[in-house]
Formats: C-alpha cells, structure tokens, sequence
C-alpha cells in the first residue's frame, strides 16, 4: 500500500480538495469517493498517477462543491471555512500558506465552483492550462479566460498587505493577551479602528448573524464574550498555517484567525459551529 500513488500523494489531494471546498470533512468524502475510483482503475493505462489522481480529485470536488453551493445558501448567519491545526512548517512554503488561510479560503467562496478550481489549480498547483482543462471540461483558450477573470476576481478581495510571519504572530498574540484580559481599552489598542469581525456558529450556538464592524463596537462584543471564556483556555496555535488562537467558551473550543495591517488586527474570523472544530486534536498533513 505505501508504493500506491493515491497514499503518495494523499496529503497533495487533500490540500486540492480542501482548496476548492473549504471543507476538510468534504474535501475527506472526495478523498473517499476518488479512492474507490482509482481502486478500479487499470493502473497500466495511467502514464501519470498524480495529474491523473488531481484531476479525478478535481472533478470530484467540483460536483461536491456544485452541489454544497445551493445548501450553503441556507446557511444560518455566516459562513467561514473549517479550519485546520497545522503545524509551523507549513508557513515556511508562503504560498501554501496563503492559499490555505482562512482569508484565502473566504475569498476564494465567493467564486463560481469552475472560476475556484482553475484558479487553485492553476495559482496555487501551477498546473498547465492543458490538463485543467481536461479537468474541468472546458478548453484551454477558456481555463486561460477563467483563469483571467478568477486571479483579478480574487486580487481585488485579499488581504492588501501582506506581513512577515514573525509581526503576525506578534499581534496575534497581543490580540489574545487582550482577549484574556477582557478590557476595552487593550482591545481597542490592538485592533484597527475599521476592523472587521466575522462569525460562525452555524446556527448552532451563539453568534452574529452578520459581521460587525469598527473597533468600538467589536470590542464591546469581544469584552462581554471574555466573561464566558477560561483564562487558561485561551492559547495561540497554528491554524491554516498561520497563527492564531483556541479560545475555550463555556467548555466548547472556538478557533480565532486573523488578518494584520500595520500592526494592527484588521479582520477577525470566529469559528464556532461545533461540526467545524473537529480537527483542532492533530495537524493535517498539506502539501503542494
């Protein structure tokens, strides 16, 4: 079994799946369904198991994701992605990292499923416009089209600064140190004054239905919420490959990314929908 292409490059097809579906415990079902695929397979007739295995993965994905389009529509309040524990070494390859952070990964939803594969296929997996094509069914002078519109689409949303990870990780864990303490006055020095606050409880527990917006007023919310959480409960992680923190409320663990500009938290992921904070126990395994 450890000869087979589909463990070789497990952790690769994993990354693709979660790329385009933001979803680990979907992005595991492709896994599932493309295994019992390649199972069946006459592995002579394969010249190359990995551009063939990413696209069987491909367009797995694409019809999971047409399909998880319609039901995220009726999603209780926002939706974020499920994040992911991860080790720090994958922050050493950057643009990993970015690809698989929770900002990318919110970005990247709003794309239609064909506009999200090509581009994570092609910007993220550098993959020729040929075999995409093959992947998606369309031709290559349309993925080239696609491609256009989807790396503009998304330029246009990203964080606009990028920072090293060193000042990330330093501000996440001022952030967290004002989230232990609870006073206004500690958050608002750590937070831009235009900042962004974004939750996700899945309508399941407790959570703004619509983002929040400025310094004030997030860090009221984030105030009153500390008296809920444990101190101790409080620790920074890797999520995504990036850093962040695990902050316990009530008993039940919440996952906080952020983005940072000049010093400063500028946007604020909370993930609490419990079906999404499965995978905080072991750091997945990604690879480009």
């Amino acid at each position: 079994m450890t000869d087979d292409p589909f463990v070789a490059h497990r952790p690769l097809l994993f990354t693709v799946a979660y790329e385009m579906l933001g979803s680990a415990a979907d992005a595991e079902d492709v896994l599932q369904e493309t295994w019992l695929r390649w199972a069946g397979v006459d592995r002579s007739q394969v010249r190359e198991p990995r551009a063939y295995l990413v696209r069987a993965v491909t367009r797995q994905s694409l019809n999971r994701l047409r399909t998880l389009s319609r039901s995220r529509e009726d999603y209780v309040g926002e939706w974020l992605p499920e994040p992911l524990l991860t080790s720090p070494d994958v922050a050493e390859d950057v643009e990993l990292a970015e690809s698989v952070s929770i900002a990318m990964l919110t970005v990247l939803e709003t794309l239609a499923p064909t506009e999200r594969a090509v581009f994570v296929l092609r910007e993220v997996f550098d993959m020729p416009y040929g075999e995409i094509a093959e992947a998606v069914g369309k031709s290559a002078a349309a993925v080239r089209q696609i491609a256009k519109r989807s790396r503009e689409h998304v330029a246009a949303r990203r964080p606009r600064v990028r920072v090293s990870r060193s000042e990330h990780e330093a501000v996440v864990e001022r952030f967290l140190a004002a989230l232990r303490t609870g006073k206004l006055q500690d958050l608002l020095e750590v937070m831009a004054p235009d900042v962004v606050m974004i939750t996700d409880g899945g309508g399941v527990v407790a959570a703004s239905l619509v983002p929040l917006h400025g310094a004030a007023e997030v860090a009221a919310v984030l105030a009153r919420v500390r008296q809920l959480g444990d101190e101790q409960g409080t620790k920074s992680v890797w999520l995504n490959g990036t850093p962040a923190g695990r902050v316990e409320f009530d008993g039940a663990p919440t996952a906080i990314s952020v983005d940072v500009e000049d010093g400063r938290v500028v946007r604020i992921y909370v993930v609490r929908n419990p079906s999404k904070l499965t995978r905080l126990g072991e750091p997945a395994r990604l690879a480009r």
